[in-house]
């Protein structure tokens, strides 16, 4: 029999403070995303401002007294405000118990380091959109089909075009969507296929490469043949059987698959939406005599304080109003925890950084030969936080060196032992297997084994399926695929 009942029950949980929550947010974020939260911050408290430029270059007088003291200052002003309000009965006991619970939050040593004052983005910075594959192609067809039925049909099919320009629903399934014969859809997917991108509308490579030829006036016979016929040869590189196959030599085959590389396989990138992404570092390492120096970059982002008028405010509602006391006791509340907050995020972001500098000093100086290996767990150990919060440190952030701009991921790979008990980087490895690879005879690739072999007499040794993993890592072709499309080069 189900019974309700209320029992007191002791359990321990992990209760995760406002402050703190806060802070692990802002962790993974990059100097751009930060940027978008403090203004939405600064939008909602107003607790929290520029520190504007006042005059030719200099700041307004005692800001920087301001930012050094400002918590501290802060911190007085509540606990005094709290005890008269509390004295003169304008607010409960519960909301003179406010700096207890704050306490844990507040350090006197805190500074914001933002240094730069934004400037208002340039419009002449500021570009359209571009036009997508479908509005491109629609656009087109409302000067092709003047016919409403055509028209609708051509949308319908442009509407089943992918990003790569290919047709992704069956030529039966549009015409039994669009109550028409299988013979009208194909007569205006012709005409589709021969808009900017040529091949748009195709449902498979080897259409996309014919209506390329077409609209190129590619008559040669022989290239069509290996369009149509023999295609899956080609993307095995199968140059003899091909030859074989067309009984012609391997020097015409060459001048064929010329021809058929000059062509796009996928035309619908042409207009695709992907915007390139610009890696802007996050930390910046730069070498001082025999050091290398650490730092962040704070370039364009604010310099914060809390408001001086909105703490008079504050004083003033002590005596006349608790409700406006209470409100901006709240937000000053805020505005400490979000300073804190940023403060923590830099020395965190500092330190790992700091950590994977003085532990790859080498590799910056003297290259990839001296890279070391390096896990999330052991930063996390020397540094004194947990793995997740190293992993949310890292993540989308980026560190200018000596050597060049590397993802903080970049740093972050597994150790191989070596002959003497060493621990050798994966990176180290590929970076040797891609030398070999290089280096070795183009007529006569070295297999995975044989690599393997090369690297054992290095003190490498690692198995077979390693190499072949670290090699199709790093986009490298097997052997006999090598071989064949080298023996096609050495071919005039």
């Amino acid at each position: 029999m189900l019974r309700q009942r209320l029992d007191q029950r002791q359990v321990q949980k992990l209760i995760l403070a406002p402050a703190l929550q806060q802070a692990i947010k802002l962790l993974p974020l990059t100097n751009l995303e930060l940027l978008e939260v403090i203004d939405a911050e600064i939008s909602e408290n107003p607790m929290i401002e520029l520190e504007e430029m006042t005059g030719k270059g200099t700041t307004d007088e005692g800001a920087d007294e301001r930012d050094i003291d400002g918590r501290k200052k802060a911190e007085e002003i509540l606990e005094n405000l709290s005890r008269q309000a509390q004295e003169s009965g304008s607010v409960d006991d519960e909301e003179a118990d406010f700096e207890s619970s704050f306490q844990d939050y507040l350090d006197d040593g805190f500074r914001v380091p933002f240094l730069e004052k934004r400037e208002p983005l340039s419009l002449e910075n500021m570009v359209s959109t571009s036009p997508s594959l479908w509005d491109h192609l629609n656009w087109q067809a409302s000067l092709t089909f003047f016919e409403a039925e055509d028209r609708e049909i051509a949308h319908y099919i442009i509407g089943n075009i992918d990003e790569d320009g290919y047709l992704s629903s069956t030529v039966e399934e549009i015409a039994g969507h669009c109550r028409t014969t299988q013979a009208k859809i194909n007569e205006i997917r012709e005409k589709i296929k021969m808009f900017d991108p040529v091949g748009s509308g195709s449902l498979d490579l080897s259409e996309v490469l014919l209506a390329q030829m077409d609209h190129l006036q590619i008559k040669d016979e022989s290239t069509r043949t290996i369009v149509t016929q023999h295609l899956p040869l080609l993307e095995k590189s199968d140059y003899s059987q091909l030859a074989k196959l067309m009984n012609v030599p391997l020097s015409e085959v060459k001048y064929h698959i010329d021809i058929i590389k000059s062509l796009d396989p996928a035309p619908g990138r042409k207009y695709s939406q992907e915007k390139t992404s610009y890696a802007v570092p996050d930390i910046i390492v730069a070498k001082e005599g025999d050091e290398l120096r650490v730092s962040l970059n704070d370039e364009g982002l604010p310099r914060l304080r809390l408001s001086l008028y909105y703490k008079k405010l504050l004083a003033k509602a002590a005596h006349d109003n608790p409700e406006a006391f209470r409100f901006l006791k709240d937000k000053m509340k805020k505005a400490l925890w979000f300073l804190r907050s940023l403060d923590q995020r830099n020395q965190t972001i500092y330190k790992v950084a700091t950590y994977i500098v003085n532990k790859q000093k080498d590799f910056l100086e003297k290259g990839i030969d001296y890279i070391k290996p390096l896990t999330l767990m052991e930063i996390a150990q020397e540094i004194g936080v947990h793995e997740s919060t190293v992993g949310r440190v890292v993540a989308n952030k980026y560190i200018m060196t000596p050597q060049g701009v590397y993802s903080l991921k970049y740093f972050f790979h597994k150790s191989l032992q070596g002959d003497y008990g060493e621990e050798i980087s994966s990176l180290k490895i590929k970076e040797k297997i891609k030398k070999i690879v290089e280096t070795e005879d183009k007529n006569n690739p070295l297999s995975d084994i044989e690599i393997g072999d090369i690297l054992a007499k290095e003190n490498l040794k690692i198995a077979r399926r390693t190499v072949a993993k670290y090699r199709n890592q790093l986009k490298i072709l097997p052997s006999h695929i090598r071989k064949r499309k080298s023996i096609m080069e050495g071919i005039s």
